[in-house]
């Protein structure tokens, strides 16, 4: 089966740049590394951050308004305001991790710590890759590009006429 070129004039059609909209620049994903570790109050990110107040408020509201993080009342004072992640907030981990272990890699040279864990046996996380449905390692060769259209019509049922 002969490789299919992404269209890369279809923007609209991509998920890539629909991401990195929603996420705007760097401080939004310091917020929402932040957001990971813990941090939920609006103070506790400027503290832990050093980012300027106004960025911040910015930030927030853009990652409120795209549904990756959600503002509630706290429980014990409902004058203040937490800022959790939504579950398509909490789908950002890997990606996040993923670019952690590239600038490990790439920009730092050495892992960073401290390290990621698997909460189960106290080891480290494995590296992020891409892997296939029966969850062996690929490669940027290994891979290609399929319209939906093929893959929906492989996927169909078989109609009782078309067997035997």
């Amino acid at each position: 089966m002969e490789k299919l070129r992404e269209p890369l004039h279809e923007i609209a059609q991509c998920g890539l740049p629909l991401a990195l909209e929603a996420m705007g620049e760097r401080w939004s994903f310091m917020i929402l590394r932040a957001a990971f570790n813990g941090v939920r109050h609006f103070e506790d990110f400027l503290e832990a951050l050093g980012i300027a107040r106004n960025i911040l408020s910015n930030r927030l509201s853009r990652l409120v308004e795209v549904g990756i993080l959600k503002r509630e009342h706290c429980a014990d004072d409902r004058r203040r305001i937490e800022y959790r992640l939504t579950p398509k907030g909490l789908d950002l981990l890997p990606a996040m991790l993923a670019l952690r272990q590239w600038g490990e890699k790439w920009q730092l040279g050495v892992p960073a710590n401290p390290v990621l864990c698997d909460a189960r046996d106290g080891l480290p996380i494995a590296a992020i890759g891409i892997r296939g449905q029966d969850g062996r390692p690929l490669s940027p060769e290994d891979l290609m590009w399929r319209d939906r259209g093929e893959l929906d019509a492989s996927k169909a049922p078989l109609k009782l006429q078309d067997v035997g």
